[in-house]
């Protein structure tokens, strides 16, 4: 189905190539799995399939790829449109019309499909992505995965041959997620389509995929194998397969079903090593007796070879941003009433982030009576919409709380309501003993802030010094804070570099940088690992961990699991508006089903969240 000839691509002024060397076929009828850690090619890889490299994003490709028997050197995307679907990792970027049904409907149009099918292929996808309910709904009004599952639905319809995705599932709650997996499979079973898919959330897809493509680094030969093979080998991995190298499980496991036949004698030694407590490993404070890799991070020294798998020379490496990382400290979980933040150095940032006063200090004696957030009794109607309903919630100083549910539920309006961009219809917000709605912007900037799920809402100058002068001049701080802070964040960063040439990760980074240059007490963040990595997600936890120590709240609206896992203190799900859980990490993902992370499944019912939990209590036991 799809052939690369000695394949590079090189972008005009960059030092090297992107892709190099690329040379393999990916079969008709198969689930292809493309991974790697961020700025290896994967996007580039995907764009060659479709056409969009080099005929949109310029530079020069050499060798030939085939797609159907069609070199896209020579057809561009729209004589490719009948034989390939493409959905990038923005959805906004792919709409061109204002409703649901009619975007379903627009590619089969522009095919000039009878009009008889057009409306039986709508109406069957309507119901195999969940979308009935929204036929009629403005885009523009619906969340980010809602907008997800809209963008795959309307290249489902054409039925096209072959389905290049990039990031599908990365703004879609756990159980729109499998839906949409279901989907894809269905039709890789059952209609031979084939699927060329990127992702980052590994958790969530490897066990789908009928064969993995890793792109190990920038321009290095990329190697294909089934998933069981690759992950191995591989720098990137989900956490059950971290959990797999840490017990020693052969072959490593790629399903919590898989994990879960093999985990009673380490459930044992869980036990054992937990001393007297076992039930709740996450009361049990601990200094590591060594830094150790946090899920889904870098490889175990020398991981054995399948045989039969043909890999690059020399052995594939793990990328230096993860050796060089330290581990952080073990998550505590809080109950509802604390929120004690996290113990460990704050460091550079929380530093640099102190010059222009006193840290908060960390809350003593019961929430409200310091909260830098309190919301009452909050309800919110959009249009038709009840977007939340009698939503009553805290925030302490140095606590970090994770809003989850599925897409729609009302998580980004909760953060809007509280930087103050959505009025409420009944109730009170007060942040910082301000209302947000009814303070001017200038007040509220020290007070909370907001990095929204597209960090580039935040940039609009044409240079990373322009964007740092706005913030500081914004923020009434002195010049050269938020470029220190960037530098914090963005080592490697230049002043001249235009936003929207960093990657997904470190816009991230910037329009935090931007954020924090107001210093606020309570910082905000909508889906804030939509398109890292592993390695990008563990820097951010890291700076994330260090503004709760140093007295920031935090509030992050997630669909991913594992970070809750990994940083909140507590966990506040919402389900059609309204507040359907509150408290602390471990008791509500555990229990949870849609929300439980890998490592809580295949170790239920002791509530173990992470897979650092795991190995800092197995070397606890092994050093007594």
């Amino acid at each position: 189905m799809i052939r690369f000839e000695q394949v590079s691509v090189t972008y005009e002024g960059a030092p090297a190539p992107s892709l190099q060397g690329v040379d393999l076929v990916i079969p008709e009828g198969e689930l292809t799995l493309l991974v790697g850690p961020s700025g290896v090619g994967k996007s580039t890889l995907l764009g060659a399939v479709s056409g969009l490299v080099p005929h949109f994003t310029g530079g020069t490709l050499r060798g030939r790829v085939t797609v159907a028997g069609r070199d896209t050197r020579t057809h561009k995307p729209r004589e490719l449109a009948d034989v390939v679907g493409t959905v990038g990792q923005d959805p906004l970027a792919h709409f061109v019309t204002d409703v649901v049904e009619d975007e379903l409907a627009y590619g089969m149009e522009s095919l000039g499909l009878p009009p008889a099918v057009m409306r039986r292929r709508v109406e069957e996808t309507l119901d195999l992505l969940g979308l009935n309910e929204l036929r009629d709904r403005p885009i523009a009004t619906l969340s980010g995965g809602q907008q997800q599952r809209v963008a795959i639905g309307s290249v489902l319809t054409p039925h096209p041959r072959l389905l290049v995705l990039d990031e599908p599932t990365s703004a879609l709650d756990p159980a729109a997620a499998e839906e949409v997996l279901a989907v894809l499979q269905r039709l890789v079973h059952d209609l031979g389509t084939t699927v060329l898919m990127a992702e980052h959330r590994l958790e969530r897809v490897v066990q789908y995929a009928d064969q993995v493509l890793l792109l190990p680094s920038p321009g290095a030969t990329p190697a294909i194998g089934t998933p069981a093979e690759i992950m191995a080998v591989s720098p990137v991995h989900p956490p059950v397969v971290s959990l797999g190298r840490l017990a020693g499980w052969s072959p490593l496991p790629l399903s919590i079903r898989d994990a879960r036949r093999r985990a009673a004698p380490l459930r044992s030694r869980l036990s054992t090593a937990a001393g007297p407590n076992p039930s709740n490993p996450l009361d049990r404070r601990s200094e590591p007796t060594r830094p150790t890799a946090p899920q889904g991070s870098a490889p175990d020294p020398a991981p054995r070879t399948p045989a039969g798998l043909k890999l690059p020379a020399p052995p594939i490496p793990a990328p230096p941003a993860l050796e060089a990382t330290p581990a952080p400290p073990v998550l505590e979980a809080q109950g509802s009433g604390g929120g004690a933040p996290v113990a460990g150095a704050p460091g550079l940032l929380a530093r640099l982030l102190r010059r222009g006063g006193p840290a908060p200090a960390p809350t003593q004696g019961p929430r409200e009576a310091t909260a830098p957030a309190t919301v009452r009794n909050l309800s919110v109607r959009r249009g038709r919409v009840q977007a939340l309903h009698a939503v009553t919630l805290s925030v302490a100083p140095g606590e970090t709380i994770a809003l989850m549910g599925r897409n729609g539920a009302g998580k980004s309006t909760l953060l809007s309501a509280l930087v103050g961009t959505v009025t409420p219809t009944t109730g009170e917000v007060t942040v910082g003993g301000r209302t947000p709605h009814r303070t001017a912007p200038p007040e509220m900037v020290r007070r909370v802030g907001l990095v929204p799920q597209e960090p580039r809402d935040l940039l609009y100058a044409d240079t990373v010094a322009a964007e740092c002068a706005a913030a500081d001049s914004d923020a009434a701080a002195p010049p050269g804070t938020c470029r220190d802070l960037v530098s914090a964040l963005l080592p490697d960063v230049c002043d001249d570099i235009h936003p929207r040439d960093l990657s997904e990760g470190q816009r991230l980074a910037l329009a935090l940088a931007l954020v924090l240059t107001g210093r606020p007490a309570l910082l905000l963040l909508d889906e804030p690992t939509r398109g890292l990595d592993y390695a990008a997600k563990v820097r951010l936890v890291e700076i994330l961990r260090g503004l709760a120590a140093d007295g920031h709240a935090i509030v992050l609206a997630t669909h991913d699991v594992e970070l809750a896992a990994e940083l909140a203190h507590r966990v506040v799900i919402l389900a059609g508006g309204e507040i359907v859980a509150d408290g602390p990490t471990a008791e509500v993902v555990v229990s949870s089903p849609a929300f439980a992370p890998q490592v809580a499944k295949v170790l239920a019912p002791d509530p173990w969240l992470t897979v650092r939990q795991v190995a800092e209590a197995l070397g606890t036991a092994e050093a007594r």
